[in-house]
């Protein structure tokens, strides 16, 4: 994988730049749809592709319980099985397993868990995840590590980095040791944690420049510390990281969490809310936050976004998509969740754009002011 740098944005830690892969190039800054089980929910892949999806994920925990990787490996690992060629990315799965309260065992060996699905026993260590990665031929692959939340106190916080720091050693020794399966390379990327503590922040970011990867990872924020924390750990790991690697936010966030961390020099990002809470009847457009369910939008026969209907082919009204929610329809899920999508997808092409054009710090103050709205 290559990294090129293209433009920093005067006045702002702004990039834009062009993530090579095998299998395509991804110009950033970029969004990444959330394929957890190897579809984004209700979207097929021509759509997104046509909303200008370069990169998806995947995630490792729901696809090695199920399908497994034995089916995975029979189809020719992900990209084969869901028929996605573009460039996929790989969660760990250590989030997923994390999140599961009462359900795991954490060891210096790994964490055992207990599946969702069926209640069966299962182990995750630093090793078997990189092979599961292996095996589901993700084009970048994420370090296991854990996730504390957001309010950790500070001794659990550095006990739980020491741990992620000695799994990161062994996941890139396993990494080293094996090979692709499918003929296409395979990055890993490390993960910085440290919770909302400067000092720990720094230590991890200061540590994981040290494997020399092709990109790095922000894990462990979005999790329930105010979103000016979130920020000012972004602004301290950044200003570490090396500038000629691309910076992964994981997991974040609302448009403006996103605008946010664009100006602050983050290059890639993922989120579900795109589709969750388009599901749930929430849309975000260029003037501001829709509940579609609201019945001021019962007899509104604009498009849902006025502003910037090109987001996707979508030619509905709001007063047809509301229709469509109250009714239980799945075509509203499908429509909200594709216009979403394009809108994020938007969003950062049009950051992108301003980084180029040198007027980004304008364009971003005046979107953030708009997408805050609620309409």
């Amino acid at each position: 994988m290559d990294f090129r740098l293209e433009n920093t944005a005067p006045g702002s830690q702004a990039r834009a730049g062009t993530i090579t892969t095998d299998r395509g190039d991804i110009h950033t800054p970029i969004f990444m749809p959330v394929g957890t089980a190897a579809t984004v929910k209700g979207i097929f892949h021509r759509d997104l592709t046509d909303a200008g999806a370069e990169i998806i994920l995947a995630n490792t925990y729901h696809l090695y319980l199920r399908p497994g990787t034995a089916v995975l490996e029979q189809a020719g690992g992900v990209h084969g099985f869901s028929s996605w060629q573009g460039p996929v990315l790989t969660d760990s799965g250590g989030f997923q397993v994390f999140s599961l309260a009462g359900c795991r065992k954490l060891s210096e060996e790994g964490c055992r868990f207990s599946s969702h699905i069926d209640g069966s026993k299962h182990l995750f260590t630093p090793e078997n995840v990189v092979d599961t990665q292996r095996s589901i031929g993700a084009d970048i692959m994420m370090a296991f590590d854990e996730c504390p939340p957001g309010d950790a106190p500070r001794d659990y916080a550095a006990k739980s980095l020491g741990l992620t720091h000695r799994w990161l050693e062994r996941c890139f020794e396993q990494y080293a040791k094996t090979s692709p399966k499918y003929g296409h390379n395979q990055s890993l990327f490390p993960i910085v944690q440290g919770c909302v503590y400067p000092d720990l922040r720094e230590e991890s970011a200061r540590f994981v420049q040290g494997f020399g990867a092709d990109g790095y990872a922000i894990g462990g924020l979005a999790v329930g510390e105010p979103a000016p924390v979130m920020y000012e750990m972004i602004e301290l790991v950044n200003g570490i990281l090396p500038q000629d690697k691309p910076r992964y936010l994981m997991g974040v966030g609302t448009p403006v969490n996103i605008l946010e961390a664009i100006d602050r020099g983050v290059d890639m990002f993922d989120c579900v809310m795109p589709t969750r809470n388009g599901r749930n009847g929430m849309l975000f457009t260029s003037e501001g936050i829709i509940n579609i369910r609201n019945e001021k939008w019962k007899r509104d026969f604009s498009p849902i976004d006025p502003a910037g209907n090109c987001f996707a082919d979508l030619h509905y009204s709001r007063a047809y998509l509301r229709h469509l929610a109250v009714s239980g329809e799945m075509l509203a899920a499908q429509i909200a969740s594709l216009h979403n999508i394009s809108f994020y997808l938007w969003l950062v092409k049009e950051a992108r754009r301003r980084i180029v054009a040198g007027d980004f710090a304008g364009w971003k103050a005046q979107m953030v002011e708009k997408l805050s709205r609620r309409l």
